[in-house]
């Protein structure tokens, strides 16, 4: 069985980890600041060259169209647009996406474009960022022009990526930019209104005739033990259950509102949730087409004899990715199965990868076998999500095209398909990139 003839295969990638081009009235975002913030990232390194796609991205969009890919998963930097945020747009930034749209359609890449990918303006985050109500009016001025710049020729849109991680590392933890550790109080205020930024956007971006549009989440998921109804029923509720201690690491905290607009019942019961208009949650909870995951690792659950759900831990010995990360396929099949048994929409899985140590031998070539496994063992699953005939996969995104700027860790972590010399920029495609190449050729059926 192969994935059927509607699906996507696609890579993906974001603006600040792969563009560069401070130029052309390019604004800061709280990216640049950050990377500019003695022991922020790993070595001192920032994003101002990263993969200098924004001259080589001709080349790039080249290396999509030779995976046989067709889609691909990219972000617009909010500042290239609009170099302050609001105000008048950057033609030249503007330009720019246009074209890659343009040349990604001619070789049949199917754009799936990303407004938000962690780089706020730096100009508004010195306005409060999310914790200014503002943000939700901001987002929506952005999204009208996107829709405007691009609604006639890209049809699938997501509003934000991983708002888990945007506020968790950017405003709880403070190791993501703008590097805030905040109080319960804020944190819940900075997800409401970033709730109701995704939701001005989505009304927007609906208004384009043929857009599907969702935005991209991440967080936990949770697979069985066995396959009895009890252990299957212990995953399920254990990949939604809301934490009161860290709300923003939950993918109900997020998706609830947006799918039932309302959040988790145990919500409530926090003393610290910021005051709601009435049409918050109507405007939260405007309708969205598909679920998006980003997956890389998970856990497994069981359902103990009190009725308690049980956590596993993993043997001593078993696989991790560079970043620390468990290699945990399984989940890529219960992942998709959870959320359409909740939320009942097709669900695209836009990112899954990972990191290793990858060099170019003495034959002039990257023998990446790690990633080839991990590769195939994940789409293995993903495809038993397929054959069970209820669940709807639509697409896969593999991060990431190419190795680029990996936030705090810099350039340490090697995710492409295509290794990166940053000294020289030169693009070596791995053994992966023609691993997954024959798989997008027989749509997954040779697994």
């Amino acid at each position: 069985m192969d994935f059927g003839k509607n699906f996507y295969w696609g890579v993906a990638t974001a603006a600040y980890q792969i563009e560069g081009g401070r130029e052309d009235g390019k604004g800061d975002s709280v990216w640049d600041s950050f990377t500019r913030k003695q022991g922020a990232i790993a070595r001192g390194e920032n994003g101002d060259v990263a993969c200098d796609h924004y001259h080589r991205w001709k080349e790039d969009v080249d290396l999509i169209a030779g995976l046989n890919a067709n889609a691909y998963r990219f972000s617009l930097a909010w500042t290239r647009l609009f170099p302050e945020g609001t105000g008048k747009l950057n033609r030249k930034g503007a330009d720019f996406y246009s074209r890659l749209v343009d040349a990604l359609l001619e070789k049949g890449i199917t754009p799936f474009m990303t407004l938000y990918h962690w780089d706020m303006p730096q100009a508004l985050q010195e306005k409060g960022g999310f914790l200014n109500p503002a943000v939700a009016d901001w987002f929506g001025e952005y999204a009208h022009a996107v829709a405007k710049l691009y609604g006639d020729r890209v049809r699938n849109f997501m509003t934000i990526n991983e708002p888990q991680c945007v506020l968790g590392c950017g405003y709880r933890m403070g190791v993501h930019a703008p590097g805030l550790q905040y109080g319960m109080r804020e944190q819940l205020l900075a997800l409401h209104n970033l709730l109701r930024a995704h939701g001005t956007a989505a009304r927007v971006l609906k208004g384009i005739k043929g857009a599907e549009v969702g935005y991209a989440s991440c967080g936990f998921t949770y697979a069985p033990a066995t396959e009895s109804e009890a252990d299957i029923n212990a995953a399920y509720e254990r990949t939604f259950a809301f934490e009161k201690e860290n709300p923003l690491g939950v993918i109900s905290t997020f998706s609830d509102p947006v799918f039932f607009g309302k959040y988790p019942d145990a919500y409530y019961e926090l003393e610290d949730i910021p005051a709601a208009a009435a049409d918050d949650m109507a405007l939260i909870s405007s309708p969205v087409d598909f679920f998006a995951l980003n997956i890389y690792e998970g856990r497994t659950v069981r359902r103990a004899e009190d009725g308690s759900i049980e956590q596993l831990e993993a043997p001593v010995g078993s696989p991790k990715t560079l970043m620390g990360w468990e290699i945990t396929p399984v989940n890529m099949r219960w992942a998709p199965r959870h959320l359409y048994r909740r939320y009942g929409k097709k669900v695209y899985i836009t990112e899954n990868g990972i990191s290793c140590q990858d060099y170019v031998f003495s034959d002039g070539k990257v023998h990446d076998s790690y990633r080839i496994e991990y590769l195939n063992s994940y789409l293995r699953e993903l495809r038993a999500a397929a054959e069970d005939g209820v669940t709807k996969p639509a697409g896969y995104f593999h991060w990431s095209l190419m190795d680029n700027f990996e936030w705090a860790e810099g350039y340490k972590q090697r995710f492409g398909l295509v290794h990166v010399d940053f000294a020289t920029q030169k693009r070596t495609p791995k053994d992966s990139y023609f691993t997954y190449r024959d798989i997008i050729r027989s749509n997954g059926g040779d697994l």
